[in-house]
């Protein structure tokens, strides 16, 4: 790396609920600096989770972060001449991250309805172990697992 490594930003809490990780996931579906419409489209997806599933739209969002972060990830390393698939595990914040944009880009991918809506949808697929992003980590954790013979290649430290 050069240069020195960028500081840690604190992220204020989210205006209706308090919570930093909620203003973080508003901030991830923000696009060209409107975060009004971001955030409206997550307080829609909230209201529609707690409409439609008669639970706390809050425990429904961490539950689904938590089935969807992954716990490993491949990188790619050049060794030798060959580039490797190197299984290597997944630091807290990038989990948090992964899982994030995961969830954003499959509901993106849905068709048909207004994006809280979508948000809505894959929110509570994922909370329950299902949808685009539960399946997209579980094929990055197949590709870690099958890629389980190069780990000796992984440098910790």
């Amino acid at each position: 790396m050069r240069g020195k490594q960028a500081p840690k930003r604190n992220i204020a809490p989210d205006v209706k609920y308090g919570r930093s990780d909620i203003h973080k996931f508003i901030n991830q579906v923000m696009r060209d600096g409107k975060k009004t419409l971001a955030q409206s489209i997550v307080y829609d997806a909230f209201d529609i989770i707690a409409e439609v599933s008669k639970k706390d739209p809050v425990k429904v969002f961490d539950e689904a972060i938590k089935k969807v972060a992954p716990q490993v990830e491949v990188r790619t390393r050049r060794v030798g001449g060959a580039h490797y698939q190197i299984p290597f595990p997944v630091r807290g914040e990038r989990q948090q991250t992964l899982a994030y944009r995961w969830i954003i880009s499959a509901a993106k991918s849905r068709k048909g309805k207004p994006m809280s809506a979508k948000l809505a949808d894959e929110l509570m697929q994922a909370s329950s172990g299902e949808g685009a992003a539960f399946r997209k980590k579980e094929d990055v954790h197949k590709m870690a697992e099958s890629n389980k013979a190069f780990a000796h290649f992984a440098k910790f430290g």
